[in-house]
């Protein structure tokens, strides 16, 4: 069975690896001359490719980041550079022989389904390379293109803008903090990236703004007791507590973890509607920032002006030069007609993520196209397995009937609980979604089987990091080197930090809150956790 895989950054290489796992013949085609996608560092911006600042760093650290049979090295950091990240990357790919199956230089001009496909599920491919265009038959097609390929500036969002006598640009287009020097900078969105250029201008800018109409919750790669944020939040046993708890106490005890850094309120940072899950900031450097004045926090833009901007509430008019807009980006995939992926507001309506519900034969996957609260590499390997099973017939899809209804549930099930906006349904809960894909595939780890034959894995499993590992002790794709590279997931996190002092495996977990996990677990086991 032959597969066409489009891109050849982080989706595009697990799925070549995991086609190639199942016995599939996979072709993978990348625009450019490298692989690596959104973690490959370029000065110049390449039309149709995500692009990086220089001093990105991952926002997940890297025993929860790693592909699942194929650790990080030991002494790489904790959270990962742009250019470890891509080294990364390179190994994975020599590792496992995957680019021999890659086309660099080569781009798809176009993926349609053949006339026969209510039969065969064929699709015709049609790439260029050269200038030459070449034309193939592919069984079927993951596309691997990320959810960052088209930047958004709603200009007519921002009454003025056009008067505006500064520069302004998309965060797309940042690379590094020396236009900022000596300049008044409003940063326009508070995601992720904004947070970190604002951070970074302010080294060197007269002033730093950042206009937010809904505030956000901030967190620190740095987390409790100085573990990684998502080595303690990304737990089986977390996850338990926070997906049993009755809704409201739930995000009570969400408000609490947030705010026992700082209050958020204090910080004019709140969120609008702080009952709400939102997708936290990372960043351990913005709260110490806005306490020496080196950022302002703002409300939403109400109007520009010549040389300054007006916000809501707020009478006076304060003066900028330059406007950073971080306001996201647009699903797009200008190679495939419009009714096969439907994309609504930024938002393509796929069943689990990963399939398009009216197909006739589910021959076309996308991945990558979600933004879990956690790694979004395991994610991506764990849809790159399941779409590899369904594609060979081992995995069956549920009637389209069924599929469309859960998909339109879940938009309105999930623009309720997180308080998002339609195009914003792409965040999940990150183990629970992982569990659940892993299930599709017989992968899912059994603790209780565990706590019977080996508790002290069945232990590790249950209270410690939920580490990609866990999905390569059982069924198909089993992986012999998963129950010790579980046991030592300590060491890998530990040894970067304990460059003066020998490493030594430790735990973040108090003992109250073992004894009272282990309560849990004889609970859940009682009831039937699965």
């Amino acid at each position: 069975m032959r597969v066409a895989v489009v891109g050849a950054g982080v989706s595009g290489l697990t799925a070549t690896k995991c086609c190639m796992d199942e016995g599939l013949e996979p072709t993978c085609f990348e625009q450019s001359q490298d692989i690596g996608g959104l973690w490959r560092y370029t000065e110049h911006i390449e039309p149709g490719r995500p692009s990086l600042y220089a001093s990105v760093i991952s926002n997940s650290s890297k025993e929860l980041s790693a592909f699942s049979d194929f650790p990080y090295p030991e002494d790489f950091p904790v959270f990962l550079p742009h250019a470890k990240l891509l080294d990364y990357l390179r190994r994975y790919a020599n590792h496992f022989g995957i680019m021999e199956h890659i086309k660099l230089g080569t781009t798809v001009v176009s993926i349609r389904k053949r006339p026969d496909f209510a039969t065969t599920g064929q699709w015709d491919v049609v790439t260029e390379a050269d200038g030459k265009h070449t034309s193939y038959v592919f069984d079927a097609v993951m596309v691997c293109t990320g959810n960052f390929p088209e930047p958004t500036i709603p200009l007519h969002s921002f009454p003025g803008i056009k008067r505006f006598k500064g520069q302004y640009f998309h965060s797309r287009q940042y690379k590094r903090p020396d236009v900022f020097k000596g300049k008044r900078v409003l940063v326009v969105g508070m995601g992720n990236s904004g947070v970190d250029i604002a951070v970074e201008a302010s080294h060197v800018a007269t002033k730093v703004t950042v206009s937010t109409r809904r505030g956000a919750w901030v967190l620190g790669r740095v987390f409790e007791h100085g573990y990684p944020w998502d080595v303690v939040f990304n737990t089986r046993l977390m996850s338990l507590i926070r997906n049993n708890l009755p809704g409201p106490l739930a995000r009570a005890l969400i408000n609490y973890s947030v705010n026992k850094r700082f209050n958020h309120e204090n910080y004019g940072l709140q969120p609008e509607k702080s009952c709400l899950v939102r997708e936290p900031v990372l960043n351990d450097d913005l709260p110490s920032y806005i306490l020496t004045g080196r950022i302002t926090i703002k409300p939403g833009v109400k109007e520009f002006k010549d040389n300054s901007v007006v916000f809501h509430d707020c009478p006076e008019e304060e003066p900028i030069d330059i406007v950073v807009f971080c306001t996201g980006y647009d699903a797009s995939f200008p190679f495939l007609e419009e009714k096969i992926v439907k994309v609504e507001n930024k938002h393509a309506c796929l069943y689990k993520y990963v399939f398009p519900t009216h197909l006739q034969k589910p021959t076309l996957a996308v991945l990558g196209l979600i933004r879990p609260l956690g790694g979004i590499m395991p994610v991506i390997e764990m849809q790159a397995r399941w779409a590899a099973r369904v594609f060979k017939g081992l995995c069956q899809l549920p009637p389209q009937s069924v599929m469309e209804k859960e998909v339109n549930e879940k938009k309105k099930n999930q623009v309720k609980w997180f308080g998002l906006s339609f195009d914003e349904v792409l965040k999940t809960e990150w183990l629970a979604y992982l569990d659940m894909l892993a299930s599709f595939i017989g992968a899912k780890p059994s603790v209780p089987r565990l706590l019977f034959r080996d508790p002290r894995l069945a232990f590790t499993i249950f209270f410690g990091p939920c580490t990609p590992y866990q999905y390569r002790l059982e069924g198909p794709g089993r992986w012999e080197g998963a129950q010790q590279a579980i046991l030592t997931q300590w060491d890998r996190i530990l040894k970067p930090t304990k460059t003066r002092v020998p490493a030594s495996t430790s735990s973040p977990y108090p003992s109250l809150l073992i004894v009272m996990g282990f309560l849990l677990l004889l609970a859940a086991l009682y009831f039937g956790f699965p």
